[in-house]
């Protein structure tokens, strides 16, 4: 029974999610399913097991959520990302459209910049560039996937992604843990996904395909449809409904304006990881009133977290005169990292209680019996729990919160470096996450204008299968030569 239990609260969520109620609801309704057929204590698991670990995700991964949200709408409403589009636009043009977005995507997201904020910019760069280089509408959304969620969210070392800081308080990594792996592993999904797209070009071209009809959604449109705006914000860090408040900045700045926040991102990233963290005294963190903890379950954090700070004080800085509604830009920064914070670590609550249920000795007896072992083991955990969740970061951290512990201690007999770890749970919750029902899946079709009988099949290759084809060399590599 407490098996069964497990699947329908389980089906419960997936299911409901996926028709648009809010996972709010869903994530302590699922869990108190769970709960009852295994004729557990209903109300202490819900008011302890999974207020307990939801709370203790947003004490750890706040503060990202946090900043991450603020620094994407700062750049937005500063002009800032469009300055970076136009850019590429006048650099690259028609000649090489998908490239332009592509590595346009690229730049502001591996720079901090949120996901939901980049599609409203890179839309309509793409649409421009594709009608008049006469390729197909439809290849849009791919494009833009292959630049925002694929490497920089989960391969490239040092991203400031949430799914890269995830694992850090597990495995006591860093943000650019095992760079070499993650060089390699993105150097995979970026020359498949090109390969792809250009091949799909080619034969549209051959076939006669134009750039076809169709119009992109407004961030009002987005923000007006609580069904996506539920999806969404499980889907990633940033609120759409917020998307839409502010002002926008009349005339956009420089080039060096727009792209140094970015580059203050990556610099200060970097110091923080390599040099500065390490060569600080904290010793202190050993007392009782810091819990207790070590200096690798917190400097991974502060390093992003810092960086993120002191690029919002940049943006800021730079485009003080330019941005004509701070306060209320700022306010709809801060707004939209609530919504999916709240989101992600009520999914975390809800696996808390489900690793909680003794029946869940069965599941977690066949993932770690899987052959091939801990890296091919926490790949397809986090592989099944993005797919059913729809969400990489809630996918990632129910897997660790459940398995974690069991897999470092496994590392550490056998040799593994953790790091090697990381980057393996980072690229696997970085592939099935992006099946039909996931958020950002559904909104990026939205915005541009498009469907998934149009699109999706593209976004499968780009996103998903270059992603597996990099995460099995991540894994094959791994296993022979370490982490590098």
């Amino acid at each position: 029974m407490g098996l069964l239990g497990i699947l329908i609260g389980l089906g419960l969520l997936v299911w409901l999610a996926f028709r648009g109620w809010s996972v709010l609801l869903l994530a302590p309704l699922g869990a108190l399913v769970a709960a009852l057929f295994a004729g557990e204590p209903v109300l202490a698991h819900w008011t302890l097991t999974f207020m307990n670990s939801a709370a203790h995700f947003l004490a750890q991964f706040f503060p990202l959520f946090l900043l991450g949200a603020l620094f994407g709408k700062l750049m937005e409403d500063s002009g800032s990302i469009t300055a970076i589009a136009d850019f590429m636009m006048r650099r690259l043009g028609k000649n090489h459209a998908i490239l332009s977005v592509v590595i346009a995507g690229a730049l502001i997201t591996y720079g901090g910049v949120s996901l939901f904020v980049a599609f409203f910019v890179l839309a309509p760069m793409a649409q421009e560039l594709f009608r008049s280089a006469g390729i197909p509408r439809r290849l849009m959304p791919a494009a833009i996937v292959l630049g925002t969620s694929t490497f920089t969210m989960s391969a490239f070392p040092g991203t400031p992604s949430i799914q890269n800081a995830i694992p850090m308080p597990f495995f006591g990594t860093t943000p650019f843990a095992a760079p070499g792996l993650g060089i390699f592993a993105s150097a995979i999904m970026l020359c498949f996904g090109l390969w792809w797209l250009r091949r799909i070009e080619a034969a549209a071209r051959k076939s006669g395909e134009e750039f076809g009809e169709g119009s992109l959604a407004t961030s009002d449109d987005l923000a007006s449809d609580e069904q996506m705006r539920e999806r969404a914000s499980v889907g990633r860090e940033f609120d759409p409904a917020e998307i839409a408040r502010g002002k926008r900045a009349q005339a956009i700045p420089p080039i060096l304006v727009a792209v140094l926040p970015l580059a203050v991102v990556i610099l200060v990233n970097l110091s923080m990881s390599l040099i500065i963290l390490p060569s600080l005294d904290l010793g202190f963190l050993s007392e009782a009133r810091w819990g207790g903890i070590s200096r690798s379950a917190v400097s991974g954090v502060w390093a992003v977290v810092t960086a993120l700070a002191a690029a919002v004080a940049t943006v800021v800085a730079l485009n003080f005169r330019r941005l004509p509604t701070l306060r209320a830009t700022m306010d709809a920064g801060a707004n939209a990292s609530v919504l999916p914070a709240v989101s992600v670590a009520s999914l975390v609550g809800f696996g808390a209680v489900v690793a909680a249920m003794p029946a869940f000795e069965i599941v977690r007896d066949w993932v770690l019996g899987i052959g091939g072992g801990p890296l091919v083991s926490i790949a397809v955990a986090t592989n099944i729990l993005a797919a059913l969740t729809g969400s990489a970061s809630g996918g990632l951290t129910i897997a660790l919160d459940a398995l974690g512990s069991t897999y470092l201690a496994r590392a550490q007999e056998t040799g593994l470096d953790p790091a090697l770890l990381h980057r393996v749970a980072v690229i696997g919750a970085g592939t099935l996450d992006s099946l039909p029902h996931n958020g950002a899946v559904v909104t990026l079709l939205a915005v541009c204008g498009s469907t998934h009988g149009e699109s999706y099949r593209d976004i499968v290759v780009v996103g998903i299968i270059g992603a597996i084809l990099a995460l099995i060399a991540v894994i094959v590599l791994g296993t022979f030569l370490g982490s590098f």
